[in-house]
């Protein structure tokens, strides 16, 4: 496909469909045959300049160190294959050939970037338009099969139903090189932490109630809980598509608690899809994720990969300056009384073992940053050839074809440790802060309580 080249003119045939952090994902609308089905993702740039990638530079000299191990990987040219080849040759294996789509590239134009940027700057979330555009510096994109839809297209077999989750860090880090004053890292999650951090900056109007450690539990009510969480304030952790249409969550950005609105048209969505009385389409769809989740033990590879993880970024940051042969700058904030022999020690391992430490610690970034598309259609009777996987929903007696995708599994720049490790000050100092706030609160109000009774 490295052949096509994607003009000016083709600009027009590709429609806004979404966005993450790094990328814009657009669906095709035209009728050429290998973009049938497909989605394109085409590579931003801050509008401040700030944390982007160097125009169409590669690796750099200390990633290329870090990924040594992966001669094609160190050899790319350009930052697009690069991402391509992590896909397909790091995180594949890891959670699974079957479940992971490593795409292919399409030669682009400046002119088509030029006319996309244009053409899709009114669909997008006013906040991602004012910090991010489209990168006019790319002369690729990356076509990826549309996991919204099943191959065939939505006609085949009925409706089809797909639902992206974002199922974030599932495990409590327990590693010792965590400093005391963090301790409250290894009894809440990372998830509901930031949750603090995102309602102080005022990125959400209120906490959601999800628990990455009930979706990761391997159990059926926890996973049940975890889904209908998710539903209940789906921020940009839980969204729906009805034969490849964006019909709940919001598009590239945030959706808070759902109104009773938002729920009667998730409700009307599911109709054509469940088969149940009015009222219960949602209950029933919800209970087929959590089963999906369940049968198909996804999410267990995933954990594994994330648990990758065994240093934490407080143990990971330190191997990172040696490793780009700096003095550590997290060494000299810490007073002498905290500088212990278990940070000191980090810097005397071996360059081999500091490299596995932060190419585990960045691999883990990526599983705890992806997101999970499942695709279900009725199964049609008689269907005994279907390559697909079936699950069956009890409560309306319907059997579906599903399939499961990891999507966005982008490579983290190294030079992102130290964002990580400012981000999680950020984020454990703004968690504690609210709670000594909020128990502060409680003692005032208990004590007007008891003086009320006096």
């Amino acid at each position: 496909m490295e052949k096509e080249i994607l003009d000016q003119k083709d600009a027009v045939d590709w429609v806004y469909k979404g966005e993450g952090a790094a990328n814009l994902v657009l669906a095709y609308t035209g009728s050429s045959p290998p973009f049938i089905g497909k989605v394109l993702r085409i590579q931003k740039s801050p509008r401040n300049g700030k944390n982007g990638v160097n125009g169409n530079g590669a690796l750099s000299k200390h990633e290329r160190l870090l990924w040594r191990e992966n001669e094609e990987l160190t050899a790319s040219p350009s930052r697009e294959i690069v991402e391509q080849l992590y896909v397909k040759h790091v995180m594949s294996p890891l959670l699974g050939t079957k479940h992971v789509d490593s795409g292919m590239r399409v030669l682009v134009t400046k002119e088509f970037l030029e006319s996309v940027e244009k053409n899709v700057t009114c669909h997008r979330p006013a906040w991602r338009v004012d910090s991010s555009q489209v990168d006019m510096n790319r002369n690729s994109a990356l076509i990826i099969s549309d996991h919204s839809i099943f191959p065939n297209g939505p006609l085949k077999g009925g409706p089809c139903i797909t639902v992206e989750i974002k199922p974030k860090c599932g495990f409590l880090p327990i590693s010792r090189f965590i400093a005391e004053e963090n301790a409250v890292k290894r009894t809440i999650t990372r998830f509901r932490m930031h949750q603090a951090l995102k309602l102080h900056n005022q990125e959400i109007s209120e906490y959601s109630e999800y628990n990455p450690l009930d979706l990761f539990s391997g159990s059926r009510d926890g996973i049940c809980k975890a889904i209908e969480a998710l539903y209940a304030t789906p921020q940009n952790n839980f969204r729906l598509f009805l034969n490849g249409s964006l019909v709940f969550g919001g598009l590239g950005g945030s959706s808070d608690s759902n109104t009773l609105l938002v729920a009667e048209a998730f409700e009307n969505a599911l109709k054509n899809v469940i088969q149940a009385d009015n009222g219960l389409c949602t209950t029933g769809f919800l209970q087929l994720v959590a089963e999906t989740v369940y049968i198909s033990g996804v999410l267990d590879q995933l954990l594994e990969v994330q648990k990758l993880d065994s240093y934490d970024i407080e143990g990971a940051i330190h191997a990172y300056y040696d490793i780009i042969s700096q003095p550590c700058m997290v060494c000299r904030e810490l007073s002498k009384d905290k500088l212990s022999h278990h940070y000191t020690s980090l810097h005397s391992i071996p360059l081999d073992e500091s490299l596995k430490i932060v190419k585990d610690y960045l691999i883990a970034a990526t599983a705890k940053d992806c997101s999970l598309m499942i695709s279900f259609r009725p199964k049609e009777d008689g269907d005994l050839l279907s390559s697909y996987n079936t699950v069956y929903l009890g409560s309306t007696n319907q059997a579906f074809e599903y399939k499961v995708f990891f999507i966005d599994l982008d490579l983290k720049p190294l030079k992102k440790m130290e964002y990580y490790y400012e981000l999680d000050k950020k984020i454990v100092n703004c968690y504690s802060q609210t709670m000594r706030t909020e128990h502060q609160a409680d003692k005032v109000l208990n004590g007007h309580l008891g003086s009320v009774f006096i």
